[in-house]
């Protein structure tokens, strides 16, 4: 599905392409920000100290959201001054492409980057050694993480949308509801291996963050409707 967002939405565009990488970058600098960090805390601790060390974990977590998010409202700014920049530019006074389809554009690349990190870290552990399951764990760690994977592509994605769509009317709360639930996708993660407790409740508030971005965009029933009907 990710691919088929790129390919039919954006490789067409050469403007839209720069937009995804910038966005893929601005991800990438956030989590190495973040990684550095969690190093460090690790690295300055008690390694026997266990309750420690789940702590360090969720506060590492949970940094990493906040870092992301700091980063994304970066990346907003970034792409209102670019904006700007390519209006004075234009012959006819309006820019080639608009904040709407920025926002998509970026989510797609943050969501992106992130999907391949998370591919990165599948495919490393099924080189083995060992056998998934073998001590009566869950043998659908794979498939249950490439679902996992996918639905925060697409979370990314709307996120993008609703973030952007805040900043630009200085909705605020519509800020914080993405924060709130990237920190809740995230904090679902460790209910694993109970993948229900993960999986369920971020294809829950992925439809949600689907349904609002639509609205958001200036989608309509009847809009989805002739799409559906080929109208």
């Amino acid at each position: 599905p990710a691919l088929g967002l790129f390919l039919f939405t954006i490789a067409r565009d050469p403007l839209r392409i720069i937009i995804l990488i910038a966005g893929a970058f601005f991800w990438l600098v956030s989590l190495l920000l973040s990684s550095l960090i969690w190093f460090i805390a690790v690295k300055t601790s008690d390694p026997r100290d266990e309750p420690l060390q789940k702590g360090l974990l969720i506060f590492g977590v949970m940094f990493s959201v906040l870092l992301q998010e700091a980063f994304r409202f970066l990346y907003y700014k970034l792409l209102r001054k670019a904006i700007e920049g390519l209006v004075a530019l234009s012959e006819d006074g309006c820019s080639p492409i608009s904040i709407q389809q920025m926002a998509y554009v970026a989510g797609v690349g943050f969501g992106l980057m992130s999907g391949a990190f998370s591919m990165i870290n599948l495919l490393a552990d099924a080189l083995g050694p060992g056998t998934v399951g073998i001590h009566g764990d869950s043998q659908l760690y794979f498939l249950t993480s490439a679902f996992m994977t996918m639905v925060l592509i697409f979370l990314h994605t709307f996120w993008g949308i609703l973030f952007f769509h805040g900043c630009e009317h200085r909705r605020w709360w519509e800020i914080t509801a993405v924060v709130v639930m990237h920190l809740a996708v995230s904090g679902s993660t460790f209910c694993n291996p109970l993948y229900v407790g993960s999986l369920v409740p971020s294809y829950m508030l992925m439809a949600a963050a689907a349904v609002w971005a639509y609205l958001l965009s200036g989608g309509s029933a009847q809009n989805l409707r002739r799409f559906l009907l080929c109208k």
